[in-house]
């Protein structure tokens, strides 16, 4: 086989590259155009059942390769009609952005050059680019000029970052240990990190990764607003010092994942500051407040945290996944540093040369800091802010409509971003957490909306999140009146989930 018979299969400068790529990518926009143009629901309300049984049905691989039309067509068929459309006004279950068509645009170079991310010499401008991204954010959100960060797959990530810097710099500063070299020190057991009862899960699951075991998170109380309680927090402090325990690290949530919650930053910031301890800060979701005049008071104190997390695929509307992850003091990078000679050697550092692995826990990493930069650009930050503004003054005209409606019970009335928490109300003692989880299966399978399902005080709750401008109080009402009827249908057939 001449090695020109592979032309076809790569974008390159020949005839047949250029023709396969520009025919391909045709036949894709159509397809997806066509699909959007006809789509009239959130999800076509197939069981999981029928979809796991179409997907084995499904060719995986050819002997010699299909026309590309034939298979788009399975694509379309077999995984985009039985798709969660998020894009779509009334999908409204999870922190899951309708994308930006500037970033889906910017998805197609970023796959095209596959730039990684590690080394200069596998992303050259790219990684300028992200650099220049990484300050105008930590400028936004009016970090100091020792400050940076780097990009990540998510919030999952940046937390974990944030925990990892915390516990190597508390080993570091209190016991003049070097974890990376050493390992854990003895008493590395008695180390504690606090966190609200209502912070991502995320921090559990990064403390036992850290080798800290599930052990060292203690959670906060909240108070009736689902906020960290500060008075509670210095309490919970002092008594795990008492009881010869040593705090190493609290974590402030900017928006919690169910109610959009904002801890009190400033005045933890003050209690961590006060007790020697790391404050990371966990702004997956309440970050994109940075580009609201009038909501980013909201986020005051978030220029005290060591470190920070945010999220662009949540009200960035940025397609998934894109993330990242800032310090106040860049210096503590160095806990996470590693140099390969293969890589990013040292003396590539002393030259000028940037390579982004130094400060990062992956290695192959996406040029996703095009997405946003494309965005920014394109759709321009007055429309940013508009678009989020929007959408917690809907969430707030939404909850007051709810609150007026006799059998629906809101939790917070007055949301602070977009998440609504609330139940139907109306059922025979006993009954509300299988008619709520009723509700919620029978939106999910009719496909006219896509809500969330969650508990509070372990009792079964619905929620919406308004992340998408597109999004109308009419929508709202529009389910409401479905949840009725389904509430009707669950009263008049007796059934018992």
């Amino acid at each position: 086989m001449n090695t020109t018979d592979f032309d076809r299969f790569f974008l390159n400068d020949s005839e047949a590259g250029i023709q396969n790529f520009q025919q391909i990518i045709l036949e894709t926009e159509a397809l997806l155009s066509r699909f959007y143009k006809n789509n009239s629901d959130a999800y076509t309300g197939v069981f999981p059942t029928e979809i796991e049984k179409e997907i084995n049905e499904l060719s995986l691989t050819s002997e010699n390769g299909e026309e590309s039309g034939k298979v788009l067509n399975d694509v379309l068929e077999k995984v985009v009609k039985n798709s969660i459309h998020v894009s779509h006004p009334t999908s409204m279950g999870h922190l899951h952005c309708p994308p930006l068509i500037s970033a889906i645009a910017a998805e197609l170079i970023i796959g095209t050059l596959n730039q990684s991310m590690d080394s200069w010499d596998q992303s050259s401008t790219a990684t300028y680019l992200e650099e220049r991204l990484i300050k105008w954010v930590s400028n936004k959100l009016v970090l100091p000029s020792s400050a940076d960060g780097t990009f990540t797959s998510g919030g999952t990530q940046s937390n974990y970052m944030g925990l990892l810097l915390a516990r190597d710099f508390f080993c570091d500063k209190r016991w003049n240990w070097n974890v990376k070299a050493q390992g854990l020190p003895a008493d590395s057991h008695k180390l504690r990190i606090l966190c609200s009862e209502d912070a991502h899960f995320t921090v559990k699951k990064s403390a036992f990764q850290l080798g800290l075991g599930e052990q060292a998170v203690i959670t906060v109380e909240t108070d009736e607003h689902k906020k960290m309680n500060t008075a509670k927090l210095v309490q919970e402090i002092q008594r795990l010092k008492n009881g010869g325990l040593i705090p190493m690290c609290v974590v402030a949530t900017a928006g919690t994942t169910d109610f959009g919650s904002i801890d009190s930053i400033s005045e933890i910031a003050e209690i961590a500051q006060n007790n020697g301890l790391w404050l990371h800060v966990d702004a997956a979701y309440g970050g994109a407040l940075l580009l609201s005049k009038k909501h980013f008071h909201k986020l005051a104190g978030i220029e005290q945290a060591d470190s920070i997390t945010i999220d662009f695929h949540k009200q960035f509307y940025q397609p998934i996944s894109c993330g990242a992850f800032f310090v106040k003091d860049k210096t503590n990078f160095h806990y996470i540093a590693h140099h390969a000679d293969y890589l990013n050697p040292e003396n590539d550092e002393e030259d000028g040369l940037v390579h982004l692995v130094s400060k990062s826990v992956q290695t192959t990493r996406r040029f996703d800091a095009l997405k946003l930069f494309m965005s920014l650009r394109i759709v321009g930050e007055k429309s940013f802010e508009n678009m989020i503004d929007y959408t917690l003054h809907l969430a707030k005209q939404a909850a007051g409509v709810m609150d007026k409606k006799p059998h629906i019970e809101v939790c917070n009335i007055n949301p602070e971003i977009n998440a609504i928490v609330f139940r139907y109300s109306d059922a025979a003692p006993g009954s509300l957490n299988e008619l709520n989880t009723y509700i919620y299966k029978r939106i999910l399978h009719s496909g006219t909306a896509l809500v969330a399902k969650t508990k509070v005080k372990g009792e079964v709750f619905l929620k919406f999140t308004l992340l998408n401008p597109r999004t109308t109080i009419v929508d709202i009402e529009d389910i409401l009146h479905t949840i009725s009827q389904f509430a009707l249908e669950y009263e008049n057939r007796g059934i018992t989930q």
